[in-house]
């Protein structure tokens, strides 16, 4: 269940939001695989995924 769960959210985002892929993948804590990547991306996005994650939860509640 909880990946079907994160596979809507994920789906929900691309469709629904502008946020960028980066953004969504941080909220599902998701890792960067390339490591090169990955040791320049310090920004933990923080404001960027509260802002997603408050949106999800106003369209689970039927708010939007």
């Amino acid at each position: 269940m909880p990946h079907g769960f994160r596979s809507s959210f994920r789906d929900w985002a691309v469709a629904e939001t502008d946020q960028p892929r980066e953004v969504a993948e941080a909220a599902l804590a998701h890792k960067v695989r390339n490591q090169v990547e990955g040791a320049y991306r310090r920004a933990d996005l923080f404001k960027r995924r509260r802002i997603l994650m408050d949106d999800w939860a106003a369209y689970l509640n039927g708010e939007r």
